[in-house]
């Protein structure tokens, strides 16, 4: 299986979270996830850590995958896919290494080709002043080791693969730079869990049996197998799901005489594990990972336009995918969620497509398939889709999930209603269902008006929604939409921001910073839109650029959130702050720190207690007791600002300037 994870653009950057050097009994590894097992991305991330690409004219084109198939070290290698004609490059690379000049260092990484290919690598200064040590090597189609030595010319490195000496995809795995001279014997780790999985991990099975296989672990003298449809208990070996030991590497289920004699259940999940077994070695069992396959169910599923799709074409054809054993599919097709859901009537076929004719814009329009597989009919579910013109564009988006409490619901009129009727409750077929009389009508809106405020709603709890659109004539019922709340109070997860500073919307607009204030070096944001950063980030699609300057006199700089709603830190029983931050290695090492104050007196202020917090190079999770505060005197029930910043008020700074991201504060019980 692929997972992937580089796309085609000018400038191509990938990052994976950092490990600690990966180290061998004789050397220390200086590269950064030398075996590619972890697989946070960032794209075009301008600081070149890590992992990374880097192309040039028809390499543009390149893209890298994880493969999870084909490896000599851990669970999967990086498979390039280098593409190119003339006067192009593609490089993948690490960085960045801190060596000693003048010192002799090896690189060594495993290689194999999809044919037999010429590649190249060299060192070079992470500030690109000079590069060393360049060497060819001819690939085969083996897994293979292969090694240069060059003596360092820079006190910080990067290590480059050059990937332009032919179109030819490569796997590269367990890359190794070390100091001093090439040092044999250095070997890849085969798996000591099972591995390789077939059906993958995830396969949707269009029968109801299964042949489970995978790939030994390196000490195993027999296996324990697992099977269930309950996670937790195959996680726990409990429930029926420990079905055997075994020396074979495969398993058969779905027929008599096996696990499931009368065939696996038609729209179920199914979990199995695999643990590796030796006696003679005191480490056994090494417990194997959980993987999952399903079978597909008897009525049809996945329709095209997808369930809730909006703006499907008006020529659009219906298509699905029939049930286990289908034969025959009647269609049902109208305007009416309750007429389709109960027509007995309707266009029977053989295929999965059906053509309902031209379609008509501003439409809400629902379709059922049932499918009969030569015994009995299954009913379908009820799917529905919009044209264009038609009320959509639901915010927060149907099916959001870690929605705030304190949220504001809008969505896009149709293009020819007067008003709306908003619907809204805690049970779909009561929101379906409701009328202007029901506890789930919420109130009329006018046109202009597309919001509607709920007030606070439950903590992690999912909500469904409804808009009819009301017109001269008639009222046209919407769509169910859903979301969920968080499970937590967010303070700010930074993705309501935008670049309109006119309307008041930009992140240095709401975050106050040090502009015009001569003590405070902080700066909220970038100078020039987007204003937000919208590639480092932990979740959602921004956080917050903190960039501080403690020099020329000023030891100190933040950022201050004023707060407006969410004053009480004592609501929902919360009991612990959670932020995320990430900083650099060129940062300044000044202390990073939280202040939260009430409307007068001093703010509590808690550092964090890595004095070197601001140059780690992943996102870390800070979670401070809010017991803390209280300490020191603050009011949680009426907080009124927080800050976040670096230097003398979180203890001793020394100075200097740096740039730190922000993200995902929150508010969580203990």
């Amino acid at each position: 299986m692929f997972q992937k994870l580089a796309y085609s653009m000018m400038l191509v950057v990938f990052v994976w979270i950092a490990v600690p050097a990966g180290t061998h009994a004789q050397v220390e590894n200086l590269v950064h996830n030398p075996g590619f097992e972890e697989d946070e991305v960032i794209l075009n991330d301008q600081a070149y850590e890590h992992w990374w690409t880097w192309g040039w004219e028809d390499g543009l084109n390149s893209t890298v995958e994880f493969d999870e198939t084909d490896f000599v070290d851990g669970k999967r290698s990086l498979k390039v896919f280098p593409t190119g004609a003339t006067n192009w490059y593609f490089i993948v690379a690490n960085s960045p290494m801190s060596v000693v000049v003048g010192n002799d260092y090896t690189a060594s990484f495993w290689i194999k080709a999809e044919e037999p290919r010429p590649l190249g690598a060299r060192f070079k200064a992470t500030d690109n002043s000079v590069d060393w040590g360049y060497t060819d090597f001819e690939v085969t189609t083996e897994w293979a080791e292969y090694t240069m030595t060059s003596e360092a010319l820079n006190a910080e490195l990067k290590f480059e693969i050059f990937c332009a000496g032919a179109d030819v995809p490569f796997w590269l795995d367990y890359v190794f730079v070390y100091e001093g001279q090439y040092v044999p014997g250095i070997k890849p780790v085969p798996p000591l869990k099972a591995s390789n999985p077939n059906p993958v991990d995830g396969a949707l099975l269009e029968q109801n049996w299964a042949t489970l296989s995978w790939t030994l672990g390196v000490f195993a003298t027999w296996y324990d197998v697992y099977l269930g449809d309950n996670l937790n208990d195959v996680d726990n070996g409990t429930g029926e799901t420990f079905r055997g030991n075994q020396v074979a590497t495969f398993f058969t289920v779905g027929f008599p005489g096996f696990p499931y004699p009368d065939g696996l259940v038609p729209g179920t999940t199914y979990y199995w594990r695999i643990d590796e077994v030796n006696e003679a070695d005191p480490n056994s069992p090494w417990k194997g990972d959980i993987w999952s396959f399903s079978v597909a169910p008897k009525k049809a599923y996945d329709p095209d336009p997808a369930d809730e799709a909006e703006s499907v074409d008006l020529n659009a054809k219906l298509r699905w995918t029939a049930g286990l054993d289908g034969v025959i599919n009647t269609v049902y097709f109208g305007e009416d969620f309750d007429e389709v859901n109960n027509a007995t009537q309707g266009v029977t076929t053989s295929t999965t497509t059906y053509g309902p004719g031209p379609l008509e814009r501003e439409k809400v329009y629902y379709w059922r398939v049932d499918v009969f597989d030569a015994v009995e009919t299954h009913k379908g579910d009820v799917w529905t889709f919009t044209t264009p013109g038609a009320v959509g564009n639901p915010q927060p988006t149907n099916g959001a999930i870690d929605v705030p409490m304190t949220t504001i619901l809008s969505w896009t009129a149709a293009d020819n209603a007067a008003s709306h009727e908003v619907y809204l409750g805690l049970d779909k077929e009561a929101v379906r269902n409701a009328g202007a009389g029901s506890p789930e009508h919420k109130g009329s809106m006018a046109l202009g008006s597309e919001s509607f405020d709920p007030s606070k709603l439950l903590w992690h709890t999912t909500y469904y929604w409804r808009v009819d659109e009301v017109y001269t004539a008639n009222t046209v019922k919407g769509p169910i939409w859903s979301f969920t709340t968080a499970n937590s109070i967010i303070i700010d997860n930074f993705e309501s921001y935008t670049d309109d500073d006119a309307a008041g919307q930009a992140i240095w607009q709401t975050w106050v910073d040090g502009f015009g204030v001569p003590d405070n070096g902080a700066q909220a944001g970038y100078l020039v839109p987007p204003y937000c950063e919208q590639t480092i980030v932990h979740g959602g699609s921004q956080s917050m650029p903190l960039l501080y300057v403690n020099e020329a006199g000023v030891t100190n700089s933040e950022a201050l959130l004023a707060r407006t709603v969410t004053r009480d830190w004592t609501e929902e029983s919360v009991g612990e702050l959670s932020l995320w931050f990430r900083g650099n290695s060129d940062n300044a090492t000044e202390p990073l720190y939280v202040a939260v104050s009430n409307a007068a007196g001093a703010p509590g202020v808690v550092a964090h207690q890595d004095a070197n917090a601001a140059q780690s190079r992943i996102w870390n999770q800070w979670v401070i007791p809010l017991q803390a505060f209280t300490d020191q005197g603050i009011n949680l029930t009426n907080v009124d600002k927080l800050a976040i910043g670096l230097g003398s008020k979180g203890g001793a700074a020394t100075g200097g300037m740096g740039t730190m991201f922000i993200d995902d504060i929150r508010l969580y019980r203990p």
